[in-house]
């Protein structure tokens, strides 16, 4: 048993780094913590505990990450540091090297966090949980209140696909999920404290089922039919796991919106085999344009990541023109990050930083006359808009179903 009394009247502060998976896991790890008797901390006022949870999606990414360990340290003098998340799991010496770091937790010691943090005396020396990403198994079931209508819930962790520029597997450990039956619990709860709104959330969310052998399609059918919850988004879902039935059944869905997030990657066939991509630009074409046939309306986004190793200039004009042909909403554009460890790095062609920035500009003002085109179509609609908190003094906004911000 875990002694709480130590937590009493603590108080903590959160800091999280990447994907809304990552905000979500935040969030239940400081319901563990409020549970225990420990209270956020207010504005100004310095915390008892730290808690970061960190990002390795990038070079840039892990140097944020340090950022704001240094950051929080220097703010919160004395606290008690833990640190989280993809960074801690793929380099917890040199994490638990950070002056001011008490503890840090890998992937499957997140959830338990409780147990590792003893009595809250700060550590002479900072101290590692990590299990090898092989061994990775446990999945922490996380819901979380973005504000006051929109929940998160996180359906799947970790991946299978091993794509060759990505460490998340390394990071996230295997496939694996919850229950079906245990995902509609969580959504009826968020219902039930007031959600209206849930997007799901995971790293390849597509892939449900792995573990219990279920199916992302069976998921859809069962949160359907959750009362209360008004829309549901899916937040990325890989174009080759988007089968045709779950698009025909989003569109003809009350709760399912019409709105896709769809990683590309890139719009160039050779350059998707570099990246040991699971489709090719005909298979994502196709999956555009049967979502655009039921779904004139829809909201596509699109990932797009510029300058890997190997993308020579023909290729990412190919890319371009592709791109450019694809009725989307808009582009998500990540110039490539060389990661340790990763089979990019044995591909000869290297883009210079100076060319992946102008192809990242292009793609972004391309990105950019899309979405003006999209939202122009609309403009003098009567469309349902779900309000969210506003801040004092500033215009309410919401979304509507295709994910058109209004104010």
């Amino acid at each position: 048993m875990i002694d709480t009394t130590v937590f009493q009247n603590k108080t903590a502060v959160y800091y999280t780094l990447g994907c809304k998976l990552n905000f979500s896991e935040t969030s239940t790890i400081g319901k563990i913590l409020r549970e225990a008797g420990v209270r956020t901390a207010r504005k100004g006022e310095k915390a008892d505990i730290c808690v970061v949870n960190t990002c390795s999606v990038t070079e840039m990414a892990d140097k944020k990450c340090r950022q704001a360990i240094h950051r929080l340290v220097k703010q919160h003098p004395g606290a008690f540091v833990v640190v989280t998340g993809c960074y801690a799991q793929l380099k917890p010496g040199d994490v638990a090297k950070i002056k001011g770091v008490d503890v840090v937790l890998g992937a499957e010691q997140k959830g338990d966090l409780l147990q590792y943090l003893g009595d809250l005396h700060k550590h002479e020396e900072g101290e590692a949980f990590t299990t090898t990403t092989k061994d990775i198994r446990s999945f922490s079931p996380s819901c979380s209140r973005g504000d006051r209508t929109r929940f998160f819930l996180k359906v799947q962790d970790g991946c299978d696909y091993f794509c060759s520029y990505c460490t998340i597997p390394f990071a996230r450990g295997r496939s694996r999920n919850g229950t079906v039956a245990s995902m509609v619990e969580q959504a009826r709860q968020a219902a039930a404290e007031g959600g209206k709104e849930i997007v799901l959330t995971g790293v390849n969310i597509g892939d449900f089922g792995k573990t219990t052998g279920e199916t992302f399609f069976d998921l859809v059918k069962a949160l359907d039919q959750v009362e209360g919850i008004e829309r549901y988004r899916i937040s990325s879902i890989e174009p080759n796991l988007l089968t045709d039935e779950i698009i025909e059944f989003v569109s003809h869905s009350r709760r399912f919106m019409p709105h896709f997030h769809i990683p590309l990657q890139s719009g160039c066939d050779e350059v998707l085999k570099l990246m040991r991509r699971r489709y090719d630009t005909a298979l994502f074409a196709s999956k555009v344009k049967k979502i655009k046939e039921v779904m004139p309306d829809a909201f596509i986004g699109v990932d797009v990541i510029v300058g890997t190793r190997g993308e020579t200039e023909e290729y990412f004009e190919q890319a371009y023109q592709f791109i450019s042909g694809l009725d989307v909403t808009q582009l998500h554009v990540f110039s490539y990050s060389e990661r340790p460890g990763t089979q990019a790095l044995k591909i000869d062609y290297v883009v210079s930083p100076e060319e992946k920035h102008q192809r990242s500009q292009r793609l972004l003002t391309l990105s950019d006359e899309k979405t003006r085109a999209f939202y122009t179509r609309h403009i003098g609609q009567t469309m349902q808009v779900l309000m969210e908190k506003s801040k004092a003094g500033t215009p309410m906004h919401g979304f509507t179903a295709n994910y058109i911000r209004v104010e």
